[in-house]
Parts: C-alpha cells; structure tokens; sequence
C-alpha cells in the first residue's frame, strides 16, 4: 500500500443520519519474474459513540 486517504461525512435526511466513507487508496507490486498482486482491499469498522447524560 503506497497511500491511503479517508473522508467521511454525515448527511441528515429527516429523522434519519447517514455516514457516506470515501476511501482513496493506491498499490503498486513490482516483481522481475513471477507473478506481482497489488490490492486496494480495504477494512472499515464503524462504532457508535455513547451518548453523555
């Protein structure tokens, strides 16, 4: 993996909230013989926050 870059938002439609994630990655593999895989496999966890009384 060469570089990552996330961006996330919310956007509130009525009631309810939405979380869009964007994810920019980029991969390079290099080999002189045999077989080279670069992968743009990405994981993402979404926790939700406690709400403070």
């Amino acid at each position: 993996m060469v570089h990552t870059k996330t961006k996330s938002y919310t956007h509130k439609v009525g009631k309810n909230k939405f979380i869009v994630i964007k994810i920019f990655q980029t991969a390079v593999a290099k080999t002189r013989n045999g077989n080279a895989l670069a992968s743009n496999a990405a994981n993402v966890k979404v926790f939700k926050k406690d709400k403070k009384r």
